[in-house]
């Protein structure tokens, strides 16, 4: 369906860019954008590689456990049925979004969604659910990414966002967790009748 709407919109601006004779513009847009592209890939892998070692480096010296220990009495709540290591994947998946390094907390997350999967739990479904909607909020407690780009572009505090970002992602977590819970409950009551 992405590969259906990007193709639309190229069609769309290279039919634009044809009928009002602007074919140079978008020609200079594209090759610029192409350009802006690799120098901001360049620019986030520094930032992704220092947080993530930080990550590294939390992870060895134990500090990690201690988010380990602060988030698992909600998530065994949110996660039933999980094993002791799916549980773990998943609090450190949390704990690497709160610190604002989604890329590190995207293998742990794909782990904890395997170890899910494999498993013959009756909530394996609601708990996948579950853990994209909490990825997909990411509450950030650091939002490493937001104030690396807000730098970039010359802002003069990048992280005065901080305090909105975590508002707008606590709630919609929440949001998104009732909504999981509701349908989880309307399914099973679909399955009883």
């Amino acid at each position: 369906m992405i590969g259906i709407i990007a193709a639309a919109l190229c069609a769309v601006s290279i039919f634009s860019a044809v009928s009002l004779s602007h074919t140079q513009q978008l020609s200079k847009a594209a090759v610029d954008s192409c350009s802006d592209a690799v120098q901001l890939a360049i620019y986030l892998a520094g930032t992704m590689s220092l947080w993530g070692g930080l990550m590294r480096v939390a992870e060895k010296a134990g500090i990690t456990r201690v988010f380990e220990r602060l988030l698992s009495p909600v998530t065994k709540r949110l996660f039933k049925g999980c094993s002791e290591k799916t549980l773990k994947n998943i609090c450190m998946n949390i704990t690497a979004n709160m610190l604002g390094i989604a890329n590190a907390a995207t293998p742990l997350g794909i782990a904890a969604v395997k170890d899910m999967a494999q498993s013959r739990s009756k909530y394996a479904m609601r708990n996948i659910a579950m853990l994209t909607v909490l990825n997909t909020a990411s509450i950030q407690l650091i939002p490493t990414t937001v104030g690396s780009l807000r730098a970039k572009y010359g802002a003069a505090d990048p992280f005065d966002v901080t305090l909105p970002i975590i508002a707008v992602s606590l709630i919609s977590a929440v949001c998104g967790c009732i909504a999981v819970y509701a349908f989880s409950l309307k399914g099973r009551n679909n399955a009883l009748k």
